[in-house]
């Protein structure tokens, strides 16, 4: 694939047949960190043992999605803001997206995945090396309608539009790039603007929610913000009760 634009943003970019876990494999990689600076990126169409939030598998045809993985080294110096990269990679791409399906509501669903419609189309995952963190994001593109996982999901095909994998991931690289200079330059998500920007685009705010917890507790309510820290805020029998994404199973609409 022709990935000019985004030769130009990355620091360095390599672009793999098939690997198992683009996330795994830069993770070994990063050890060295004059060959793999600040937004090294590696790149298949390939992913065959990909890992989601909480362990979970994720697996795809072959060429049908990009999975992709972006090295961060200028992080935040508080490791506490740094719990805001997941939202600030998932704006960044639906970002992304939404310059591609101008038509299509694009949102970011807390903590970790994009959605068009209310269907996911890209699922995120952030790991910390010693000196670093690496942003794995998989983003359905060519997958057709029948091989979509579940009915939940969808794709650029699916929505009948061919994605320009080259202007996405460009986009993808500078917004992200952007949004974690200016989240590391102010040294909290409020002042850095990464705040406002998600509330805005978060499709989880305003919904009925049952939030599943670890030992199979439940928290039934409203998703009523993200707070400063990054947390869910859900208005649950009259108490405001914030749930961080570490604690989290599910986030899932009530109705379901």
């Amino acid at each position: 694939m022709d990935l000019t634009a985004t030769r130009g943003v990355a620091s360095r970019l390599e672009v793999l047949p098939a690997i198992g876990s683009t996330n795994a494999e830069l993770s070994e990689r990063a050890a060295d960190a004059r060959e793999w600076p600040h937004l090294s990126v590696l790149l298949t169409d390939t992913q065959t043992a990909g890992r989601g939030r909480l362990d979970r598998s994720w697996t795809a045809p072959p060429g049908s999605s990009l999975a992709v993985s972006v090295l961060l080294r200028r992080l935040p110096a508080d490791p506490d803001v740094r719990a805001w990269i997941p939202l600030a990679a998932g704006l960044a791409m639906s970002e992304a997206i939404a310059e591609q399906l101008p038509e299509h509501r694009v949102a970011v669903k807390w903590p970790n995945d994009v959605l068009v419609e209310g269907r996911k189309i890209c699922g995120i995952l952030a790991q910390a090396t010693s000196d670093a963190v690496i942003v794995g994001t998989g983003v359905n593109t060519a997958m057709t309608a029948a091989e979509l996982p579940v009915p939940t999901a969808t794709s650029f095909a699916a929505l009948g539009v061919r994605a320009d994998a080259d202007r996405l991931l460009s986009v993808y690289l500078r917004q992200l790039d952007s949004r974690i200079s200016d989240l590391a330059e102010a040294g909290d998500a409020v002042a850095g603007g990464l705040h406002a920007a998600v509330s805005a685009r978060c499709a989880t705010i305003g919904l009925d929610v049952r939030v599943t917890l670890p030992g199979e507790r439940v928290l039934v309510g409203t998703a009523v913000a993200v707070d400063q820290a990054g947390r869910l805020v859900v208005l649950s029998a009259g108490e405001h009760v914030a749930v961080s994404a570490g604690d989290v199973v599910h986030v899932r609409p009530a109705r379901v």
